[in-house]
């Protein structure tokens, strides 16, 4: 088997492509919860805590001198992507908590009882004259 062959087979499979379609899609996701927390949640928090931004937190560990740059540790844009993280995972707890509702509604549905077959009726038929001969009748 060619190689071509052998990779077309391998990215057709229907989990690879399952895989790449959750992958773009949570990339595009990423970047909506990004907005959110950057553009919508953070700034309230920093009006609160002071009109901070939180990624102008920063940490000088040594100065600039002449041509060499300053080192700088951000620890607010550290903060910021913790506050992303923490969206992302409370939006996926709450999508999968979602299906998992939806789908224990559907299986929770109790199927229909079968209807009894021509031989049971006859049986049962059969038993509830048994038991009428059985009891005593004053």
């Amino acid at each position: 088997m060619s190689f071509m062959k052998e990779f077309r087979e391998f990215a057709m499979r229907g989990n690879v492509v399952d895989l790449a379609v959750g992958v773009i899609i949570g990339a595009a996701f990423g970047k909506i919860v990004s907005s959110l927390v950057a553009d919508i949640i953070m700034p309230p928090l920093g009006l609160l805590i002071g009109g901070v931004d939180f990624k102008q937190f920063a940490l000088v560990l040594r100065e600039a001198q002449g041509t060499v740059p300053a080192v700088v540790m951000h620890y607010g844009v550290f903060i910021q992507n913790i506050f992303d993280f923490i969206i992302v995972a409370l939006a996926i707890f709450c999508a999968i908590t979602f299906m998992n509702k939806m789908r224990r509604k559907k299986e929770d549905v109790p199927a229909a009882p079968p209807k009894p077959t021509a031989e049971e009726t006859l049986l049962a038929e059969i038993r509830d004259l048994l038991k009428e001969q059985q009891t005593p009748k004053f």
